[in-house]
C-alpha cells in the first residue's frame, strides 16, 4: 500500500510512500508485473486494492527515466535486511547498537539511527528514494520533503506487511524474481507452521509492552501481536485499530486472558526486573487466571522487537510451547 504526501489513511500500512508527482493512495502490480495472486498461500499478500495497481506502475516509470540505478537509501536495521534480500544497493545505510547491518553494506556510507538519521549526510547522497519504517513516518516524513527526496514507508508491523512491502519494492526498483523467492520461502514456512495448530481452541491472550518504568497493551496490529495471531492466539484487546493501548489492570482482569505474554521496547533486564516487581507487588495480579495457573511469560528480545524481521520463524517456534504446551 502506497500513502502520497496529499492524501493521508489512518489505517494500518503496508508501504507507504510519496510520488512528488502524484496526488492520491495509489499501490501494488504494475501490468508489467507479476500480480502479488502469484506470490500466494496468505491472504494478507494477495488483497489487491484496484488503486494500488497505478502507484507502483507510476514509481517504475519514474525510475526507468533516471536512466540510471537509483540512488537509495535505508534509514532502518530490518529495511536494510529487505534490500539485502531483494539484491539492492544502497548509496546510505542506518546504524544500529542492537542489529547487525547485511555484509553486502558494509562500506556504505552511514546515515546514523533508524530514529534520527542525519539529515545532511542523507541530502549529501542525493538520494532518489529513502525507505524508512512506517512507524516514523510523523517524524521523518517532514524532513525528507524539507530535502526534496522520494520517499517509501514500510511496514514492518506484521510479517505479513514485511512480505507485501518486498513484492511493491521488488516490483518498483525491478527485483520481482528475488521478491517471489523470498514470499515463497514465507508461504512454504508459514503454510507448514499453522497446520501444527489447526483445530485448536484459541487461548485468549494478553501483550504487555514493556519500557523501562512503565508498560502498555501490544495489540494485533503491532509486531508482536501479528505474532502471537499468526501462532493461533486471541489478542483480548484486538479490534481497536491501534498498534498500542494504555489501559488499566482493572479493565486488563475483565479480559480474563489466559495467558500473559510480556515483551521489552529497549532495556530488557530492566524492563524484566520492573515487571516481576509490578507483578510482585500490584496485588490485583495475583487475581489474573493467567498468573494463577502460572502461565505468564517473558518473551526473548531478540525475536520480538518493534519491527518484522526475518528471524520470525524463531519467534513463532518460542510463542508455539507457550499458547499450546500440550
Amino acid at each position: 500500500m502506497i500513502m502520497t504526501k496529499t492524501r493521508q489513511k489512518a489505517v494500518l500500512l503496508l508501504l507507504t510512500m510519496l510520488l512528488s508527482l502524484f496526488c492520491g493512495i495509489l499501490s501494488g502490480c504494475s501490468e508489467n508485473s507479476e500480480s502479488t495472486e502469484a506470490y500466494g498461500g496468505v491472504d494478507a499478500l494477495g488483497n489487491i486494492d484496484p488503486e494500488e495497481k497505478a502507484a507502483v506502475d507510476l514509481a517504475v516509470d519514474k525510475i526507468k527515466k533516471l536512466g540510471r540505478d537509483p540512488r537509495i537509501i535505508a534509514t532502518s536495521p530490518a529495511i536494510a535486511d529487505v534490500c539485502d534480500k531483494l539484491e539492492i544497493e544502497l548509496v546510505g545505510v542506518c546504524s544500529s547498537n542492537i542489529s547487525n547491518i547485511p555484509e553486502r553494506y558494509k562500506d556504505v556510507p552511514v546515515v546514523g539511527l533508524a530514529m534520527s538519521p542525519d539529515l545532511e549526510i542523507v541530502a549529501s547522497l542525493k538520494p532518489d528514494w529513502i525507505l524508512s519504517p512506517v512507524s516514523l513516518q510523523s517524524d521523518l516524513q517532514p524532513k525528507y520533503d524539507a530535502i526534496g527526496a522520494d520517499w517509501a514507508f514500510l511496514n514492518t508491523r506484521s510479517v505479513q506487511g514485511l512480505y507485501r512491502s518486498i513484492i511493491e519494492l521488488g516490483d518498483m526498483f525491478g527485483k520481482q524474481e528475488q521478491a517471489k523467492a523470498a514470499v515463497k520461502e514465507f508461504t512454504d514456512f508459514y503454510d507448514t507452521y499453522k497446520s501444527k495448530n489447526e483445530g485448536k481452541p484459541h487461548p485468549k491472550v494478553m501483550i504487555l509492552m514493556g519500557l523501562p518504568g512503565s508498560y502498555i497493551i501490544a495489540t494485533e496490529n503491532s509486531y508482536v501481536g501479528s505474532l502471537v495471531e499468526m501462532a493461533g492466539g486471541e489478542n483480548v484487546y484486538a479490534g481497536t485499530g491501534e498498534e498500542f493501548l494504555t489501559v488499566n489492570t482493572e479493565d486488563m482482569k475483565t479480559k480474563k486472558p489466559d495467558i500473559i505474554l510480556r515483551c521489552a521496547h529497549a532495556l530488557p533486564d530492566s524492563v524484566k526486573e520492573m515487571f516481576n516487581k509490578e507483578f510482585a507487588e500490584n496485588d490485583i495480579w495475583k487475581h489474573f487466571e493467567a498468573v494463577k495457573n502460572g502461565r505468564v511469560y517473558d518473551l526473548s528480545y531478540d525475536n520480538f522487537g518493534m519491527s518484522a524481521k526475518f528471524n520470525y520463524p524463531d519467534a513463532l517456534n518460542e510463542i508455539q510451547p507457550l499458547l499450546y504446551p500440550d
